[in-house]
């Protein structure tokens, strides 16, 4: 028996969720503290980054001038 498409779908009705309530000052405290922590963490990654990216630039500055002397010295 083919079925029957004229008919709507039958939908799941799910209550909305509540809003959470922000004005519940512990958790205003939890959560500013952990965005100080978040941020003093990507304070210091970041400062790890830039070390490393100037030792990783520094390094191809050598490489380039020591094949631009061994392409000097082969000529």
């Amino acid at each position: 028996m083919p079925h029957d498409t004229s008919s709507a779908r039958r939908r799941l009705v799910r209550p909305t969720a509540h809003p959470p309530r922000s004005s519940c000052p512990l958790r205003l405290q939890k959560l500013r503290t952990r965005l100080g922590q978040e941020r003093t963490t990507l304070t210091r990654w970041m400062a790890r980054l830039r070390r490393a990216f100037h030792t990783v630039e520094r390094t191809q500055q050598r490489i380039s001038r020591l094949e631009r002397q061994l392409a000097r010295f082969e000529e």
